[in-house]
C-alpha cells in the first residue's frame, strides 16, 4: 500500500493506539513458501512488544491483557508473534501487525456478564424421558430374577 511507511501507530480500538516505537519488528530468513528465493530473502517478520512495560496501556488494561495473553507471553512479559505465510516481507509485516492488533483488541474486550437462565420445560421433559429410556434399557439387560 502506498504510504505504509507513514504509519506511526497501530489502532487497536477507538481511543487506543500503540505507537510503532514500542514494537520491535525484525526480518529474518523464512522457511515458508518461496522456492530458491527463501535462501536469499529475509521475508519472515518477528514482532516483539513488551506488554509488561508498555506506557500506553493503563494498569487495569495491562493486567487484563497479561491474564488473557499469559500463554503467549515470555517470562518477561513480552508478546512475540511471527509471520512467514507470504513470500514478501511487506505482506508478512502487514499480516503480523494486523494479527497483533486483533489479538490485543480481543484481549482487552471485557467479558459480558453471564445472565442466569432456567432450563425450559421442554428440556426438562426431554432429560427425564432420556433417563427413563436409559433405565428401561439397563433393566432389560439384567438377567431375570427367579
Amino acid at each position: 500500500m502506498p504510504g505504509d511507511d507513514d504509519i506511526t501507530t497501530i489502532r487497536i480500538r477507538p481511543g487506543l493506539e500503540i505507537p510503532l516505537s514500542e514494537i520491535d519488528l525484525r526480518a529474518s530468513r523464512s522457511s515458508g513458501p518461496g522456492g530458491q528465493s527463501v535462501n536469499t530473502t529475509s521475508s519472515k517478520i518477528e514482532l516483539r512488544w513488551d506488554l509488561a512495560a508498555s506506557p500506553t496501556l493503563s494498569p487495569a488494561e495491562r493486567a487484563l491483557a497479561m491474564s488473557r495473553l499469559g500463554s503467549r507471553l515470555t517470562d518477561d512479559g513480552v508478546l512475540v508473534l511471527q509471520g512467514s505465510e507470504h513470500r514478501s516481507q511487506l505482506r508478512n509485516r502487514e499480516a503480523v501487525l494486523h494479527r497483533f492488533a486483533t489479538l490485543l483488541a480481543d484481549a482487552l474486550t471485557p467479558e459480558r456478564p453471564r445472565r442466569a437462565t432456567r432450563p425450559t420445560k421442554g428440556s426438562k421433559e426431554r432429560r427425564l424421558d432420556d433417563k427413563r429410556t436409559r433405565s428401561t434399557t439397563k433393566r432389560l439387560r439384567q438377567s431375570p430374577e427367579d
